[in-house]
Protein backbone atom coordinates (compact mmCIF):
# COMPACT_ATOMS: atom_id res chain seq x y z
CA UNK A 1 0.00 0.00 0.00
CA UNK A 2 1.61 3.49 -1.11
CA UNK A 3 2.09 6.08 1.59
CA UNK A 4 -0.21 9.39 1.85
CA UNK A 5 1.30 12.16 -0.13
CA UNK A 6 4.19 9.39 -1.34
CA UNK A 7 5.88 9.22 1.88
CA UNK A 8 6.20 13.34 2.08
CA UNK A 9 6.28 13.08 5.64
CA UNK A 10 8.79 10.67 5.89
CA UNK A 11 10.50 12.78 3.25
CA UNK A 12 10.35 15.91 5.18
CA UNK A 13 12.29 13.85 8.84
CA UNK A 14 15.14 12.69 6.76
CA UNK A 15 15.52 15.40 5.24
CA UNK A 16 13.74 18.75 6.54
CA UNK A 17 13.77 18.29 10.20
CA UNK A 18 16.33 19.37 12.79
CA UNK A 19 19.23 16.64 13.30
CA UNK A 20 18.34 16.89 17.14
CA UNK A 21 14.46 16.26 16.58
CA UNK A 22 15.37 12.97 14.07
CA UNK A 23 18.19 11.94 16.87
CA UNK A 24 15.46 12.23 19.79
CA UNK A 25 12.98 10.41 17.73
CA UNK A 26 15.33 7.27 17.40
CA UNK A 27 16.61 7.28 20.60
CA UNK A 28 13.20 7.11 22.32
CA UNK A 29 11.46 3.88 23.48
CA UNK A 30 7.50 3.55 22.36
CA UNK A 31 6.86 4.86 26.40
CA UNK A 32 9.13 8.08 26.23
CA UNK A 33 8.26 11.14 26.20
CA UNK A 34 10.52 13.13 24.02
CA UNK A 35 10.22 16.87 24.32
CA UNK A 36 10.27 18.98 27.96
CA UNK A 37 7.63 17.37 30.36
CA UNK A 38 6.81 17.22 33.43
CA UNK A 39 6.99 13.02 33.32
CA UNK A 40 9.51 11.14 31.86
CA UNK A 41 7.33 8.44 30.48
CA UNK A 42 3.68 7.42 29.79
CA UNK A 43 1.06 7.18 32.61
CA UNK A 44 1.09 3.36 33.07
CA UNK A 45 -2.27 1.64 31.21
CA UNK A 46 -3.77 -0.13 34.28
CA UNK A 47 -3.85 3.44 36.26
CA UNK A 48 -4.64 5.68 32.85
CA UNK A 49 -7.63 2.69 32.53
CA UNK A 50 -8.69 2.63 35.85
CA UNK A 51 -8.43 6.47 36.37
CA UNK A 52 -10.57 6.93 33.16
CA UNK A 53 -13.69 4.83 33.73
CA UNK A 54 -14.19 6.60 36.81
CA UNK A 55 -13.90 10.24 35.61
CA UNK A 56 -16.66 8.27 32.86
CA UNK A 57 -18.51 7.49 35.05
CA UNK A 58 -18.35 10.98 36.28
CA UNK A 59 -19.44 12.18 33.06
CA UNK A 60 -22.42 9.97 32.33
CA UNK A 61 -23.58 11.98 35.92
CA UNK A 62 -22.95 15.25 34.61
CA UNK A 63 -24.72 14.41 31.29
CA UNK A 64 -28.03 13.59 33.20
CA UNK A 65 -27.21 16.44 35.34
CA UNK A 66 -27.26 18.57 31.96
CA UNK A 67 -30.31 17.00 30.75
CA UNK A 68 -32.46 17.51 33.78
CA UNK A 69 -31.92 21.04 34.59
CA UNK A 70 -31.68 22.29 30.79
CA UNK A 71 -28.27 22.96 31.26
CA UNK A 72 -25.98 24.35 28.03
CA UNK A 73 -22.67 23.05 28.01
CA UNK A 74 -20.23 24.07 25.18
CA UNK A 75 -16.44 22.90 24.99
CA UNK A 76 -14.16 24.34 22.38
CA UNK A 77 -11.42 22.09 21.33
CA UNK A 78 -8.14 23.52 19.53
CA UNK A 79 -4.44 22.90 19.24
CA UNK A 80 -1.79 21.88 17.30
CA UNK A 81 -2.07 19.42 14.79
CA UNK A 82 -1.68 15.75 16.17
CA UNK A 83 -1.85 16.98 19.66
CA UNK A 84 -4.85 14.55 20.56
CA UNK A 85 -8.21 16.64 19.82
CA UNK A 86 -9.68 13.43 18.40
CA UNK A 87 -8.67 10.64 21.35
CA UNK A 88 -10.10 13.19 23.72
CA UNK A 89 -12.95 14.36 22.25
CA UNK A 90 -13.71 10.45 21.94
CA UNK A 91 -12.97 9.52 25.19
CA UNK A 92 -15.54 12.27 26.59
CA UNK A 93 -18.25 11.16 24.53
CA UNK A 94 -18.44 7.83 24.13
CA UNK A 95 -20.28 6.50 26.87
CA UNK A 96 -22.72 9.08 26.81
CA UNK A 97 -25.94 9.47 25.36
CA UNK A 98 -25.74 10.81 21.87
CA UNK A 99 -28.87 12.58 22.09
CA UNK A 100 -27.85 14.88 24.28
CA UNK A 101 -24.06 15.07 23.32
CA UNK A 102 -22.69 15.89 20.08
CA UNK A 103 -19.26 16.67 18.14
CA UNK A 104 -19.06 19.42 15.63
CA UNK A 105 -16.63 19.58 13.21
CA UNK A 106 -16.85 21.94 10.41
CA UNK A 107 -15.35 21.21 7.20
CA UNK A 108 -14.58 24.58 4.73
CA UNK A 109 -16.91 27.35 4.07
CA UNK A 110 -19.68 26.63 1.72
CA UNK A 111 -19.78 29.94 -0.99
CA UNK A 112 -22.53 31.21 0.91
CA UNK A 113 -20.95 30.68 4.59
CA UNK A 114 -18.10 32.47 3.53
CA UNK A 115 -20.31 35.47 2.66
CA UNK A 116 -21.63 35.78 5.85
CA UNK A 117 -20.60 37.06 9.41
CA UNK A 118 -18.00 34.70 10.21
CA UNK A 119 -19.07 33.43 13.54
CA UNK A 120 -22.22 32.85 12.07
CA UNK A 121 -21.97 28.81 11.35
CA UNK A 122 -21.02 28.58 14.74
CA UNK A 123 -23.95 30.06 16.72
CA UNK A 124 -25.93 27.22 14.24
CA UNK A 125 -24.06 24.62 16.50
CA UNK A 126 -24.67 26.07 20.12
CA UNK A 127 -26.28 23.78 22.47
CA UNK A 128 -29.94 23.51 23.50
CA UNK A 129 -30.85 23.14 26.47
CA UNK A 130 -29.96 20.00 27.99
CA UNK A 131 -26.86 19.13 25.79
CA UNK A 132 -22.90 19.35 25.23
CA UNK A 133 -21.80 20.17 22.33
CA UNK A 134 -18.08 19.21 21.79
CA UNK A 135 -16.26 21.91 19.29
CA UNK A 136 -13.42 19.83 17.55
CA UNK A 137 -11.76 23.26 16.38
CA UNK A 138 -13.72 25.95 16.08
CA UNK A 139 -14.19 29.63 15.21
CA UNK A 140 -10.34 29.91 16.19
CA UNK A 141 -9.17 28.19 13.05
CA UNK A 142 -9.27 32.09 11.68
CA UNK A 143 -6.64 33.23 14.60
CA UNK A 144 -4.39 30.28 13.88
CA UNK A 145 -4.25 28.15 10.70
CA UNK A 146 -6.09 30.55 8.46
CA UNK A 147 -2.94 32.81 9.72
CA UNK A 148 -0.53 30.63 8.69
CA UNK A 149 -1.73 29.24 5.48
CA UNK A 150 -3.35 32.81 4.50
CA UNK A 151 -6.85 32.46 3.89
CA UNK A 152 -7.63 35.39 5.48
CA UNK A 153 -6.76 38.87 5.71
CA UNK A 154 -4.67 40.62 8.35
CA UNK A 155 -7.84 43.08 8.36
CA UNK A 156 -10.24 39.77 8.67
CA UNK A 157 -8.22 38.63 11.31
CA UNK A 158 -8.09 41.36 13.26
CA UNK A 159 -11.92 41.60 12.78
CA UNK A 160 -11.95 38.80 14.58
CA UNK A 161 -9.94 39.86 17.61
CA UNK A 162 -11.81 42.70 18.05
CA UNK A 163 -15.48 40.47 18.37
CA UNK A 164 -14.14 37.55 19.76
CA UNK A 165 -14.18 38.04 23.52
CA UNK A 166 -17.13 39.97 23.16
CA UNK A 167 -18.88 36.85 21.50
CA UNK A 168 -17.65 34.71 23.84
CA UNK A 169 -19.04 37.06 26.90
CA UNK A 170 -22.90 36.88 25.28
CA UNK A 171 -22.53 33.23 25.00
CA UNK A 172 -21.65 33.32 28.55
CA UNK A 173 -23.82 35.76 29.61
CA UNK A 174 -27.12 33.67 27.41
CA UNK A 175 -26.03 30.68 30.23
CA UNK A 176 -24.02 29.36 28.22
CA UNK A 177 -21.34 27.07 30.32
CA UNK A 178 -17.93 27.69 27.93
CA UNK A 179 -14.75 26.00 28.05
CA UNK A 180 -12.25 26.32 26.06
CA UNK A 181 -9.40 23.83 25.95
CA UNK A 182 -6.01 24.15 24.19
CA UNK A 183 -3.84 21.19 23.73
CA UNK A 184 -0.10 21.80 23.04
CA UNK A 185 1.96 18.95 21.89
CA UNK A 186 5.72 19.62 21.31
CA UNK A 187 7.96 19.39 17.92
CA UNK A 188 9.45 16.16 18.26
CA UNK A 189 6.45 14.11 19.35
CA UNK A 190 4.24 15.56 17.08
CA UNK A 191 6.19 14.69 13.94
CA UNK A 192 7.27 10.95 15.99
CA UNK A 193 2.88 11.03 15.61
CA UNK A 194 2.78 12.07 11.95
CA UNK A 195 5.17 9.61 11.06
CA UNK A 196 2.46 6.87 13.51
CA UNK A 197 0.10 8.02 10.95
CA UNK A 198 2.00 7.46 7.29
CA UNK A 199 2.71 4.18 8.22
CA UNK A 200 -0.36 3.14 10.07
CA UNK A 201 -3.18 2.08 7.02
CA UNK A 202 -6.26 2.71 9.74
CA UNK A 203 -4.53 6.25 10.75
CA UNK A 204 -3.41 7.45 7.18
CA UNK A 205 -6.74 8.96 6.67
CA UNK A 206 -5.94 11.82 9.59
CA UNK A 207 -3.10 13.26 7.06
CA UNK A 208 -3.75 16.27 4.45
CA UNK A 209 -2.34 18.22 3.04
CA UNK A 210 -1.94 20.50 6.01
CA UNK A 211 -0.30 18.62 7.96
CA UNK A 212 2.44 17.99 5.22
CA UNK A 213 3.03 21.78 5.00
CA UNK A 214 2.53 22.54 8.72
CA UNK A 215 5.39 20.50 9.66
CA UNK A 216 7.71 23.19 7.36
CA UNK A 217 5.31 26.05 9.54
CA UNK A 218 6.42 25.52 12.52
CA UNK A 219 7.19 28.76 14.02
CA UNK A 220 4.84 30.87 12.24
CA UNK A 221 2.05 28.58 14.29
CA UNK A 222 4.11 28.89 17.28
CA UNK A 223 3.77 32.99 17.12
CA UNK A 224 0.05 32.95 15.79
CA UNK A 225 -0.51 30.62 18.45
CA UNK A 226 1.23 32.79 20.90
CA UNK A 227 -1.24 35.91 19.99
CA UNK A 228 -3.96 34.10 19.66
CA UNK A 229 -3.66 32.68 23.15
CA UNK A 230 -2.83 36.14 24.80
CA UNK A 231 -5.23 38.21 22.88
CA UNK A 232 -8.19 35.78 23.54
CA UNK A 233 -8.06 34.80 26.94
CA UNK A 234 -10.09 36.60 29.38
CA UNK A 235 -11.81 36.01 32.75
CA UNK A 236 -15.17 35.24 31.35
CA UNK A 237 -13.99 32.31 28.84
CA UNK A 238 -10.20 31.67 29.80
CA UNK A 239 -8.16 29.28 27.65
CA UNK A 240 -7.34 26.07 29.73
CA UNK A 241 -3.69 24.76 28.15
CA UNK A 242 -3.30 20.92 28.65
CA UNK A 243 0.34 20.06 27.51
CA UNK A 244 -0.80 16.43 25.39
CA UNK A 245 3.02 14.75 24.87
CA UNK A 246 1.48 12.27 27.06
CA UNK A 247 -1.92 11.42 25.40
CA UNK A 248 -3.15 9.03 28.35
CA UNK A 249 -2.65 12.15 30.87
CA UNK A 250 -4.13 14.76 28.86
CA UNK A 251 -7.29 12.93 28.31
CA UNK A 252 -7.45 12.27 31.90
CA UNK A 253 -6.51 15.87 32.93
CA UNK A 254 -8.99 17.20 30.49
CA UNK A 255 -11.76 15.28 31.86
CA UNK A 256 -10.83 16.61 35.45
CA UNK A 257 -10.94 20.10 33.77
CA UNK A 258 -14.52 19.79 32.80
CA UNK A 259 -16.01 17.81 35.57
CA UNK A 260 -14.52 20.12 38.19
CA UNK A 261 -15.74 23.35 36.72
CA UNK A 262 -19.78 22.57 36.97
CA UNK A 263 -21.29 21.72 39.62
CA UNK A 264 -23.63 18.80 38.72
CA UNK A 265 -25.67 16.67 40.75
CA UNK A 266 -23.71 13.45 43.27
CA UNK A 267 -20.61 14.90 42.03
CA UNK A 268 -17.67 12.74 43.62
CA UNK A 269 -14.96 15.33 44.53
CA UNK A 270 -12.45 12.30 45.60
CA UNK A 271 -12.48 10.47 41.94
CA UNK A 272 -12.28 14.09 40.07
CA UNK A 273 -9.51 15.61 42.26
CA UNK A 274 -7.89 18.81 41.02
CA UNK A 275 -6.30 19.05 37.58
CA UNK A 276 -2.62 18.30 37.44
CA UNK A 277 -0.18 21.72 37.35
CA UNK A 278 2.02 20.67 35.92
CA UNK A 279 0.44 20.11 33.06
CA UNK A 280 -2.96 21.83 32.72
CA UNK A 281 -2.86 25.95 33.57
CA UNK A 282 -3.46 29.68 32.10
CA UNK A 283 -1.82 30.69 28.94
CA UNK A 284 1.59 30.95 30.97
CA UNK A 285 2.39 27.05 30.44
CA UNK A 286 2.34 26.91 26.78
CA UNK A 287 5.28 26.21 25.17
CA UNK A 288 6.72 26.70 22.10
Amino acid sequence: MSLPFDGAISEFFKSDAAAQIREAIKKAGKKDIIDDYPYATELDKETYEETLHALQVELVKLQHWVKETGTRVAIVFEGRDAAGKGGTIKRIHENLNPRGCRVVALSKPTETEASQWYFQRYINELPAGGEIVLFDRSWYNRGVVEKVFDFCTTQQREHFFRQVLPFEEMLVDEGIHLIKVWLNVGRAEQLRRFLDREQDPLKQWKLSWIDVEGLKRWDAYSEAIQETLLRSHAKVSPWNVVRSDDKRRARIEVLRLILSGLDYTNKDADVISTPDPQIVGDPGIWHV
